[in-house]
């Protein structure tokens, strides 16, 4: 049975290492299953939009550089034959798919070899949880220090389900947590991601009242401006009608 440096939440290497799960890591690498799943994804991984010019599509060379016969040169008939500089490309790269299937069974154990390859040589701790006290970059970093494995490129798999070969041969070191091996969660309280601290923000509704309230102040004090001089010649004008009907 293999086993496997166990490691508290905090980091803190414990007595007793981890006995690996027997259905998952029996020891055994396939190579050539390997090989397989990883030269798919590599595939999977093309874009496979590159693209050569053969003399179908270089432009110019619609006629014969010279004539057929008579010159003591070879017959030609366009300047744009593969032979020539600036000619067509033969045989070149096209734009194609490169996807690769492979079946569900070999991912699967393509993925268990990975890991059993990883557990062989050493490179694979399990840890009881991945407890930060904030999420920040600096916080794993000091973790994975505290682990020992900050040297290189390292896999945290939380639980590991979407994990491929691919990317745990990728890493030089493999961190798991004891849940995703089917273990039970450690007893007591790991630190849990402190919430982001926000500003305090006034309600939508109480900004969209007090626009309004402003935007209709600002309409009756222009209103009341406009009708001032109106109202005062409607009073000036029976005034002046009687002081004239008086004389």
């Amino acid at each position: 049975m293999l086993e496997a440096p166990h490691y508290s939440a905090a980091g803190a290497r414990l007595t007793a290492p981890f006995a690996l799960p027997a259905d998952l890591f029996d020891g055994t690498v396939h190579e050539p299953v390997l090989h397989q799943a990883v030269r798919a994804y590599l595939n999977n991984q093309r874009q496979g939009t590159h693209a050569t010019k053969t003399r179908r599509w270089v432009a110019g060379g619609n006629r014969k550089p010279w004539r057929q016969k008579g010159t003591g040169r070879a017959r030609q008939g366009t300047i744009r034959a593969p032979h020539w500089r600036g000619g067509g490309i033969v045989f070149g790269p096209q734009p194609r798919d490169y996807e690769t299937t492979v079946p569900k069974k070999v991912k699967l154990l393509a993925r268990k070899s990975a890991l059993n390859a990883r557990a062989r040589e050493g490179a694979l701790a399990v840890i009881e949880q991945v407890g930060l006290a904030q999420p920040k970059t600096s916080a794993l970093l000091g973790l994975l220090a505290r682990l020992g494995m900050d040297g290189g490129k390292t896999l945290v798999l939380t639980p590991y389900a979407e994990a491929s070969a691919y990317d745990i041969l990728w890493a030089d070191a493999v961190v798991v947590e004891q849940q995703a091996l089917g273990a039970p969660a450690p007893e007591g309280v790991v630190e849990a991601p402190a919430p982001r601290a926000t500003k305090p923000a006034a309600p939508k509704a109480a900004k969209q009242a007090a626009r309004k309230a402003a935007t209709s102040a600002t309409k009756a004090v222009t209103k009341a401006t406009k009708q001032a001089p109106a109202k005062a010649a409607t009073k000036a004008a029976p005034t002046a009608a009687k002081k004239k009907g008086g004389r």
